[in-house]
């Protein structure tokens, strides 16, 4: 044995030979054997604890000290050197009645030790996921828009987003601590956090952390290497692991930047579309929402190192894509080749587009739960917009079905479209996510089709801070616009502003888990009405339940109530725990609203 820093751990063999390379050294624990080598030896000719080390460390490891019985063979039931009359007895009894298997044997044995299931559908097997509890089909959750909500069974969603890494994750156990979910994220040979996620650990962990959403989008680059940001050409293929997947499939041809083959546009990664489809499934049983964004535009802006990789670069396919060669950086750093990119008057390219919005529409044609919008960052022009959108129609009418669709754009882009009478109907959900209104009542709203990313716009303007009040207008001035489509705010803070999306009516807020039975359901048949009183605001249901919100601008409320008898429910808005009992209150006169000293809250009344 030659390797350097390798142990033997209870092995048996005719002859073990552990030796020691010059400046470092190889171990044998338990080993029984003719010995050789210079290395170091413990307990040689004896046995030593645990049994097998490998599964004690993954007992520890997963918190489970019986998970792993029957796994190693047992030859004795205790080190018998010296017994007593009696504990020799009862060994020898033991021994005749339970004979020692060989290693074939024990081998052959395996399926009945962990017998394989065989309920699972094919595409479950193939990624070794298991599906929760053995739902069925038909019990899995519906997301639909219902009263300008995007609601699951006719429930308000709400919760916090998880996000896709774009790049850089070491696998070096003190980075997986501070590892993100990664639906494509790949390391041969490796499952959970920070290597290849479990895909029911991820719906897991989103629910531990009140998370609803997960959006996707394709990484920066495929391996680590290019996490040093640099623009030269790879001379071998000798990859970094983690591998974040890519959407196209490798040709076998030529030599692609990265050392690897080239990629072929028009056929696809199994493993990364199956990964997407299953985590969507597993999603829609769970009341959870994937945003698919079917493109990542930081690879065409910014730092040269974002392009050189990226499979739409002309050297980096067998599809002619007809980018330039090399590729003009400015100041030999940067790239701005955004405008080609989003020009589909070159008909290679154009098709390509067609072949891959169509890919990420059939992909997931039988989830209600996928919401797919253009791209992460996305500061592109109007045409390329009003393109997406039409292939989106065009499959639409081939096949009957009609996905949930984003409009997430800059300002201008976004208002052209809504006015658009045709195009504005495959709009189901309107995004407010690269402007926002500041504090001060102006507008933070970049152009699209400028070649700049949204960093760069914030480096030459100023985004300002938002305000309850600002988010809040922001969000109710497209509900009121446009009433049969959700609108989501996705700007800067807003986690810290979720009341506020959430009381105008926002989609998909990340308020609190409310811990009240009922909320989320009566929120949905709600509406915004506006109150002329700073500070307080309203949803309200034709039969009179409502919901206020009232911030430290009014420390107190008289609310009108319509005649019936209702039930008064204080929600704490940071933790959504119910605050004291409920109280019945009598409609057709005012009643007092406080907030009690704290800077916010939130009551529900029910109508009995």
């Amino acid at each position: 044995w030659t390797a350097a820093n390798s142990m033997f751990w209870q092995c048996s063999a005719a002859k073990i030979e552990n030796f020691a390379p010059p400046g470092t050294q190889n171990w044998a624990y338990g080993a029984w054997a003719q010995f050789a080598g210079n290395g170091y030896w413990y307990e040689a000719n004896s046995h030593v604890n645990p049994r097998s080390l490998f599964y004690k460390q993954l007992q520890e490891r997963l918190n489970a000290p019986t998970l792993c019985e029957g796994q190693v063979i047992t030859y004795t039931i205790e080190d018998a050197g010296n017994p007593t009359p009696e504990e020799a007895t009862r060994i020898a009894e033991y021994l005749e009645a339970n004979h020692p298997l060989s290693v074939r044997e024990f081998i052959l044995k395996a399926p009945e030790r962990n017998p394989i299931q065989t309920n699972l559908a094919i595409g479950k097997i193939a990624t070794g996921e298991k599906q929760k509890d053995n739902k069925k089909v038909e019990d899995k959750t519906v997301v639909s828009i219902k009263n300008g909500w995007i609601v699951a069974n006719g429930v308000v969603i709400t919760g916090q987003r998880a996000t896709a890494p774009w790049w850089n994750l070491k696998i070096r156990p003190r980075e997986i601590e501070r590892a993100k979910i990664a639906v494509t994220r790949y390391v041969p040979g490796r499952e959970g956090k920070g290597f290849t996620d479990r895909l029911r650990e991820v719906i897991d962990d989103m629910d531990e952390n009140n998370q609803a959403v997960y959006e996707q989008n394709y990484a920066l680059w495929y391996e680590r290497r290019r996490d040093d940001h640099e623009r030269i050409r790879r001379m071998d293929g000798d990859v970094w692991a983690p591998f974040y997947e890519l959407p196209f499939e490798r040709s076998g041809q030529g030599l692609a930047w990265d050392g690897l083959s080239k990629y072929d546009l028009t056929k696809y990664n199994l493993w990364y579309w199956n990964r997407l489809k299953d985590f969507a499934d597993l999603a829609e049983q769970n009341s959870k929402v994937l945003i698919h964004q079917n493109y990542f535009q930081h690879n065409i802006l910014e730092a040269g190192a974002h392009w050189v990789d990226s499979p739409w670069r002309t050297v980096n396919n067998i599809n002619n894509t007809g980018f330039p060669e090399p590729p003009l950086f400015a100041g030999d750093k940067r790239i701005f080749i955004a405008g080609e990119f989003y020009d589909i008057t070159n008909p290679i390219r154009r098709e390509l587009h067609k072949k891959y919005i169509r890919q990420c529409l059939n992909n997931f044609k039988d989830n209600s739960c996928v919401i797919q919008t253009t791209s992460e960052e996305f500061t592109g022009p109007l045409h390329f917009v009003e393109f997406w959108l039409d292939v989106v129609s065009e499959w639409e009418q081939e096949t009957g079905r009609h996905p949930l669709i984003a409009l997430s754009t800059t300002k201008d882009v976004q208002d052209a479209i809504l006015a658009d009478p045709m195009r504005s109907k495959i709009v189901d959900i309107i995004d407010i996510r690269y402007w926002s209104s500041r504090a001060d009542g102006s507008v933070y709203a970049p152009v699209g089709g400028a070649n700049l990313a949204p960093r760069q716009f914030a480096r030459l303007e100023n985004k300002g801070p938002q305000s309850v009040p600002q988010v809040y207008n922001d969000v109710l001035t497209y509900k009121k616009a446009f009433p049969a489509k959700a609108v989501m705010y996705s700007f800067d803070q807003s986690d810290k502003l979720a009341w506020a999306i959430f009381m105008a009516g926002g989609s998909l807020a990340g308020i609190p888990p409310v811990k009240v039975d009922g909320f989320l359901k009566a929120a949905s048949t709600m509406h915004t009405e506006t109150l002329e009183q700073e500070g307080v605001y309203k949803l309200a249901d034709t039969d009179g339940a409502c919901i206020f919100y009232l911030d430290n601008r009014s420390p107190e409320y008289a609310a009108e109530l319509v005649a019936g008898n209702y039930q008064l429910i204080e929600i704490d808005p940071t933790t959504g725990e119910q605050i004291g009992k409920a109280a019945r209150v009598k409609g057709g006169k005012q009643i007092q609203l406080q907030t009690g000293g704290k800077s916010e809250a939130i009551f529900w009344l029910r109508k009995l």
